[in-house]
Order: structure tokens, then C-alpha cells, then sequence
């Protein structure tokens, strides 16, 4: 059996302890980082910047393991960045994460395991890969860290790569667990802070840098009533998305949400609470990690990555699926990823539209 891993390092705590933790269950650990963007800023800490190569090095160096820094700049622009972009300037709002899950960590990372003669990857993601009976392949599962479980970005991946990824952390019941291994084995990234942000937006104002970094037109427009009225006036599609309510400087008689944007007649549109609720939603770009689906699935469906997951029925019809919620849902997002999940088997999903 070939026990050589290639190990994603961002340079955290998370994929540092997997290191350990491969190790200690045998495996020979090679440690890779991705270089993902030319940063001006020495400062920057996000995956993917030259402080992260040069955290997980040092990691490395500590652990005994061989490391390599892969350049995938301009894959990374073309498939996240400029993907990103392209979704602000359709007025849906999208998630960098999973399209980096797909193109990067689980697709070139993997052919390079392969170049360096590795027969499995891995990465820090909260989530569990298990052989099922029930499905007769390997699967994924949700992670024993509750919130924190990370198998909504991982949807998108291949599903014949399912069995050559392992994920050490899936056991783990919180990120305290995983930062005390990190100080029994002396790693000084062990208190070193999560990265919360958008990795290529350092700062978090994704307005600058979609100004900065698109053509995308931010031109003020009106914020119009459901009904067709203009209550007030907006200073750029891309600083709304769907169920804000704040920022909009409207007196109205009852709070007004967005509920919609008109791309086209460079329109915010408003309306009541109840106007976010909605029982059913299409699904396209979908991709699933089970054979067979059939029809009229009860599944378990999230909508963004903190939505807890809400029962449904699914049907496929020609690469587009449709949902339907036994319990309306709200703020329903265009751009965002519709999750697909029976018990703890993540089954698939697909792009809202």
C-alpha cells in the first residue's frame, strides 16, 4: 500500500496538526503551499500569500518533512478572481471558496500528488471521507465540529477523487483540540489567529477591490419598491445582496429588505421581511458525488455555508435541480451554493440561479 501523502498547507494551525497527525498513522507527509497572488504586502496572512508559504516551511522544517511552494497565480486568477468578479458584475454574489476547492486543492494539487508519486492528498477542511456500503464508494461526511464542519465548500470536488483524500481533522470537536496538539509539538503557528476573510481580499472591502480590480460599472441607481415606486437611491449594485437590510437610508412605514437586483436597470430592489421567504429554488452547474439520483429525494439542503440545513425534496431534470422546502426559507441568494446532504452524507450540489 502506498502511504505517501501530499498534504495542502495554508500555513494555519489546522493543516499544520494534520502533518502530525498523518504521520502518526504512518503515512510519509509531503507538504505543499500554493502560492495564489503576487501580494505588495508583506503583512498579509491569507492562504495563498508568500507569509503562508513561509509559516508552513517553517512547519515543516520542525516536523522533518519535505515541503514544495507551487505557483498557481494565474490558474487562481482565472478560476476564482476572475470568476468571482464576473458573478458581481451578474449582480449573484459568489462563493471564492468552493470554486478554489474545485479548480485548485482537489484538481492541480492532486496532479501533483501524482507528479511526486503520492497516492493520496490532504488538506485541513473539517470533514470525514468513509468507504459506504449504503452508496458502495467512498463518500463524504460531515466532521464530528458541529459550526464549524467545512463539507458545504466541498461539494464541488470530483467524485472519483473522493477516495484519495484524507481529512485527519474530521474526528475533532473543536479548533481548542487541534491548537493544544499544535503546542505539544511546539508549532508556533498554534496560536495564530483564523483567517476569516476572502483570502485575496486581505482588508475584507471587496468594493475596492472590485474597483480596483474589474470594469464592472458601480454607478448609483434607484431602490425601488416591489410595487414599482422609487424610495430612495443606491451607490452601486455590488454593495447589496439579498436580505440587507441595513445601509439603505429609506423611511418607510415597515423595515424594507433587499429582495432582488435588476442588473439591467441598475435597480435595487425592496420589499417586506416575508418577501425573503421561498419554498423552492433551481439549481444549475451541479455537481453530485453519488450515482443515481432518483426522484423526488428527501434530502437535507443548506443555502450558505452558516445555514444550518433545512429538510427538502429534490428532482433532476436535465442538469438543473429543483428544490422544494418543506419550510420556506429566507434569502434564497443567487451565486450561492444549494448543498445536498442525506444524514451526514454529503450527496452533491449545485449554483443558485
Amino acid at each position: 500500500m502506498n502511504k505517501k501523502v501530499l498534504l495542502g498547507m495554508s500555513g494555519g494551525v489546522d493543516s499544520s496538526v494534520c502533518a502530525i497527525l498523518l504521520q502518526k498513522q504512518g503515512y510519509e507527509v509531503i507538504g505543499a503551499t500554493m502560492q495564489l497572488w503576487e501580494s505588495e504586502n508583506i503583512h498579509d496572512e491569507g492562504c495563498g500569500s508568500l507569509n503562508s508559504i513561509k509559516d508552513a516551511k517553517k512547519v515543516c522544517e520542525k516536523l522533518g518533512i519535505e515541503h514544495y511552494t507551487f505557483k498557481f497565480i494565474e490558474e487562481f486568477k482565472t478560476h476564482v478572481i476572475d470568476n468571482f468578479v464576473q458573478c458581481y458584475l451578474k449582480g449573484i454574489t459568489p462563493n471564492p471558496c468552493i470554486e478554489c476547492n474545485k479548480f485548485l486543492k482537489f484538481d492541480l494539487l492532486y496532479k501533483k500528488a501524482q507528479e511526486l508519486g503520492c497516492e493520496y492528498i490532504s488538506t485541513g477542511h473539517y470533514a470525514k471521507t468513509v468507504y459506504s456500503e449504503e452508496f458502495k464508494r467512498y463518500v463524504i461526511k460531515k466532521s464530528n465540529a458541529g459550526k464549524k464542519d467545512q463539507t458545504y465548500v466541498l461539494y464541488n470536488i470530483n467524485k472519483e477523487l473522493v477516495s484519495k483524500i484524507l481529512f485527519p481533522l474530521g474526528q475533532f470537536e473543536t479548533k481548542e483540540q487541534i491548537r493544544q496538539i499544535a503546542k505539544e509539538h511546539g508549532l508556533d503557528v498554534a496560536s495564530k489567529p483564523d483567517s476569516q476573510e476572502i483570502c485575496f481580499i486581505p482588508d475584507d472591502d471587496y468594493v475596492r477591490f472590485l474597483k480596483q480590480n474589474s470594469s464592472i460599472p458601480i454607478q448609483a441607481g434607484d431602490i425601488v419598491y416591489k410595487t414599482g415606486e422609487i424610495v430612495g437611491k443606491h451607490n452601486g449594485l455590488v454593495n447589496y445582496t439579498i436580505g440587507q437590510r441595513k445601509g439603505m437610508g429609506i423611511a418607510h412605514p415597515t423595515p424594507l429588505y433587499v429582495i432582488s437586483l435588476d442588473v439591467e436597470k441598475n435597480q435595487v430592489i425592496v420589499g417586506e421581511e416575508s418577501d425573503l421567504y421561498s419554498s423552492t429554488l433551481y439549481a444549475s452547474e451541479l455537481n453530485l458525488l453519488i450515482d443515481n439520483i432518483p426522484e423526488n429525494l428527501k434530502v437535507d439542503v443548506k443555502i450558505r455555508y452558516s445555514h444550518v440545513g433545512s429538510e427538502a425534496i429534490v428532482n433532476i431534470d436535465k442538469g438543473i435541480a429543483k428544490i422544494d422546502f418543506i419550510t420556506p426559507q429566507k434569502s434564497i441568494t443567487p451565486g450561492q451554493s444549494a448543498v445536498l446532504y442525506i444524514g451526514d452524507v454529503l450527496i452533491g450540489g449545485g449554483k443558485i440561479i
